[in-house]
């Protein structure tokens, strides 16, 4: 649906159908053969018709030229996927098949076994063989087995199968999709934020990416000699000016900027904008003067410093933040781009985590406030209701810049119900609405000295939602925290009198975990503000906490916290191995297998 932004290929899924390769009098392999094709190209079919990359493009899926019986046949296959680009293999049999020589044996590749729950053929016999054979080597590969038994001749998918399938391979597309590309950091440490204290090595072992470095001077440079597009950019401010909305100045009014430096500054943030986009993906209508700078750096996410070195002096990066981070632009909709204020790189691959696997806008926000129900009623006389209610309370999520614009909740569904959509979903009708939601209101200058602008919004409405945190831990590495729970609309005038304890020129999101009531992190909203692992918290539409799940053990990262139902947790079939509770598995299979990219592990 749209041009690859990044320099190398999307993932491709690889599909291999083992099979019996007994042939004899009685031409086992051949009793077999169409059944077990046929199982592969049902799975292609649905991962193709149900997934997609971040460009909108459906996934490419690859068979093998013939079932694998013997080692010669997973050779062939192996080669045809290499000069193919795969990078997550499916295998699928309804029947025994010879594990150590039908099996994936390529140590980059992330692996899924579904073998047929059908009593005519041992496939269940051969999964369990196969998946002890990936933990004997050291090779974790998902298990998939239905509940239910099926005829040899249904070749339908069963539907806890097809969750399974689909789990697997949205979050190994997501995972795989990061692999080569780089975090460009813009700047540095931002007010000694532990998150935007850059690990190198986290990201190149666990990740497979790069990182980049630009001091943010380089902006002033680009600004100062014309290294931009000047047609974009006048095209950007063309429809800046048209579509956004000046709000107010809550400056003491002798602090105030004229009206001509106002203006002066509007066009420097989307000059900023225009600069930050090309710095990440390039710019091939750049001159040939420029070719050095038209190649960008190839950054499938961003963090800008900012505070303090910056923002003293020059407007914030509140415009191009919560721009950029949006599914659309002057360009209409398109693909959203992911740039972390205040260089918080654990933050922003939060968010990237979340927006590979969902194709949406993602939200950064401070989890700033919680606001109990006995809180609420005493400031404002309001009783909570709803989910804000049977959770224990809520979280004032808000920060300057970098939430998504698409977090207001203008856009609808066809039942009017307000969404966060897939970017390619997101209507004129739906980016109208979102920009009338939003006024631009320019900074406070006493976190900002040198001006610019911050959007301003409310999510007025109730919406699913995922909050995580990826923190480092000295000792232990990275760890992933999840809670799923929904956007909370309140009244008016409560969310004004609780919204102007803080800075009222922010986007401004209430949250309720959704809690148990039980002893633990999620006991409630207050245990999971008290848990969390730092000031930022990344923030998705719907509840996709068993995605990442199954996504955090690819990469070998263990989660620490997490409201998912068990019956949705999906790991590695050798995460078994390490223990009967499930998250101490998680961290001791996590240690034992280390990062994914490791060199010379």
């Amino acid at each position: 649906m749209a041009e690859n932004r990044y320099v190398g290929s999307y993932p491709v899924i690889g599909i291999r159908p083992t099979i019996d390769g007994r042939k004899g009098v009685l031409d086992v392999r051949g009793s077999l053969e169409d059944q077990t094709m046929a199982m592969a190209k049902n799975a292609a079919k649905l991962f193709e018709e149900n997934l997609k990359y971040s460009n909108g493009e459906p996934v490419k899926v690859v068979i093998a030229d013939s079932t694998i019986g013997r080692v010669g046949e997973s050779a062939a296959c192996a080669d045809k996927f290499r000069k193919e680009g795969v990078d997550i293999t499916l295998t699928v049999t309804p029947c025994w098949c010879y594990g150590s020589e039908t099996m994936d044996m390529d140590p980059q590749t992330i692996k899924a076994v579904w073998g047929l729950n059908a009593t005519e053929r041992p496939g269940a016999v051969y999964l369990a063989s196969v998946l002890a054979t990936h933990a004997q080597k050291g090779l974790p590969a998902f298990g998939i087995y239905g509940h239910d038994v099926q005829d040899a001749d249904d070749m339908t998918i069963p539907e806890d199968v097809k969750e399974k399938l689909l789990r697997f391979g949205r979050a190994a597309v997501a995972a795989a999709s990061m692999r080569g590309k780089s975090w460009l950091q813009i700047g540095s440490v931002t007010m000694g934020i532990g998150g935007s204290i850059i690990d190198q090595d986290f990201i190149e072992s666990y990740l497979g990416m790069r990182v980049e470095s630009v001091d943010e001077v380089e902006i002033i440079r680009r600004m100062t000699e014309g290294i931009y597009d000047e047609a974009e950019y006048q095209k950007a401010l063309a429809w800046a000016k048209e579509k956004c909305h000046i709000g107010f100045d809550k400056n003491p009014e002798h602090l105030q900027k004229s009206q001509e430096e106002k203006e002066k500054q509007f066009e420097f943030v989307v000059k900023m904008a225009v600069i930050i986009k090309d710095l990440m993906q390039g710019n091939k209508n750049f001159p040939e003067e420029l070719s050095e700078e038209a190649i960008g750096h190839n950054a499938i996410a961003a963090g800008f410093q900012g505070q303090r070195q910056w923002t003293d002096f020059y407007p914030n990066g509140d415009f191009a933040e919560a721009m950029l981070n949006s599914s659309f632009d002057w360009d209409g909709a398109r693909e959203p781009y992911i740039l972390a204020t205040e260089n918080d790189v654990l933050n922003g691959l939060g968010m990237l985590f979340m927006k590979l696997l969902t194709n949406r806008a993602q939200m950064f926000a401070d989890v700033r406030t919680y606001w109990s129900p006995e809180a609420v009623k005493r400031v404002t006389g309001y009783d909570l209701e709803g989910v804000a209610k049977e959770n224990g309370g809520i979280i004032h999520l808000i920060n300057s810049g970098a939430c998504c614009l698409d977090a207001s909740g203008a856009a609808k569904d066809e039942n009017g119900n307000g969404v966060m959509k897939e970017w390619w979903n997101v209507t004129e009708e739906d980016q109208q609405a979102i920009m009338d939601a939003t006024t631009w209101n320019m900074a406070d200058l006493g976190y900002f000295r040198g001006g610019g602008y911050s959007s301003r919004f409310e999510t007025k409405v109730q919406m699913p939602a995922t909050m995580i945190r990826l923190n480092l831990v000295k000792g232990l590495g990275p760890m992933l925290q999840i809670a799923e729970g929904w956007t909370v609309g309140l009244p008016e005038d409560v969310s004004d009198t609780l919204w102007k304890r803080t800075d009222y020129t922010w986007p401004c999101t209430w949250f309720a975990p959704r809690c148990d009531g039980k002893e633990g992190a999620f006991k409630s909203a207050y245990d999971v503000m008290n848990n969390w692992g730092a000031n930022h918290g990344a923030i998705s539409y719907g509840h996709i906490g068993a995605d990442l799940i199954t996504f955090a053990s690819m990469l070998r990262i263990p989660v620490a916290m997490h409201n998912v139902p068990e019956d949705k947790i999906f790991r590695p079939a050798a995460w078994n191995a390490f223990g009967m509770d499930k998250e101490g598995a998680d961290y001791r299979a996590c240690a034992n297998y280390g990062a994914l990219y490791k060199p010379y592990k």
